[in-house]
């Protein structure tokens, strides 16, 4: 995956993970893992939705053979538990450093078999990592089953509609809510590349290809064209809406896991807080200590460079 293709991707399979003020505490973050779940099958019992799996269908154009390149990327959850001389404890504070017990997440990507099914398998595990005397945070995580399948079907002598598939088998032996999360595929995506031939945009396809862009089946994602503004090689089968060729500002300063914000008013909003908040942001989560980190580093300059931009200048006749 190409360093741009990779950076929006990274920010879809992160999008929501934790949101401003970047705190446990904060009522926002109580629930996570709210975007591109694939639940384990038997959660979903019941439901007239089908929340185990994530399909999505687009269209090829062109090329004799079709030779594809398919990645499924989703988020694993880890639970963080800290131990106090082998005592499960919600919080610990070692060497001045305050530490919560809370959620993280580890990134799972695989590449699926072209044209069959390609099985999912991460067994259970834990690792504990020492803070200090007596002290350490143990990261655990479930077990994830399942499998994904790609299928290619000729339409027309020059047209394929290609169709991916993530299912989630994993063992459910019922619970609460954190339970199911544990056994969730979280911010499943899925990124297709062609070595020949183009992708239909499916958000504004040519004319002659409307009505097979609306027969194709999307649940949970959409497709979206991305890259540079003129390629059609590779399609993100997106759990959030974008549009095609989605870009990631130059000026911004990083993720801050909430694309559809201004960078500047989270900036802001980070520096205002309270030093009370600010302690507990950096005892939140690992990924959200960078954030505070990163963004109290911000130079003037790059202060300033979040103002706006502009991207392109036309001159506008007068009527």
């Amino acid at each position: 995956m190409s360093d741009p293709v990779r950076q929006i991707a990274d920010a879809v399979l992160y999008e929501g993970y934790i949101l401003w003020p970047y705190t446990r505490s904060a009522l926002k973050n109580r629930q996570r893992w709210t975007f591109g779940g694939v639940y384990p099958r038997g959660h979903s019992e019941g439901r007239e939705d089908d929340p185990w799996t994530m399909r999505m269908q687009c269209l090829l154009r062109g090329g004799n053979t079709v030779e594809l390149d398919v990645r499924v990327r989703f988020l694993h959850v880890v639970r963080r538990q800290l131990l106090d001389r082998g005592r499960p404890v919600d919080e610990l504070t070692v060497g001045g450093e305050r530490h919560l017990s809370w959620e993280e997440a580890t990134e799972r990507e695989l590449q699926a078999s072209p044209d069959g099914v390609t099985t999912l398998s991460f067994p259970a595990g834990s690792e504990e990592e020492v803070l200090g005397p007596g002290a350490s945070v143990v990261r655990s995580w479930e077990a994830l089953e399942g499998h994904i399948e790609v299928g290619v079907e000729r339409l027309s002598d020059d047209l394929q509609r290609v169709s991916v598939e993530v299912a989630n088998t994993s063992p459910w032996p019922g619970g609460s809510r954190e339970a199911a999360q544990a056994r969730t595929f979280c911010s499943t995506h899925a990124v297709l590349r062609a070595t020949s031939g183009e992708f239909v945009s499916l958000t504004d396809p040519p004319h002659e290809l409307r009505t097979h862009a609306e027969a194709c089946r999307n649940e949970g994602v959409w497709p979206v064209l991305i890259g540079e503004p003129h390629e059609r090689g590779t399609i993100l089968a997106s759990p959030i809406i974008l549009e095609d060729h989605p870009r990631i500002a130059p000026e911004s300063p990083g993720d801050l896991f909430d694309g559809g914000e201004i960078d500047q008013m989270l900036v802001l909003n980070i520096l205002s807080l309270s030093d009370q908040e600010k302690a507990e942001m950096r005892a939140s989560d690992p990924k959200a200590r960078e954030i505070l980190d990163r963004t109290e580093a911000l130079s003037e300059e790059e202060m300033m460079s979040l103002h706006g931009a502009v991207r392109d200048l036309r001159h506008v006749r007068g009527s």
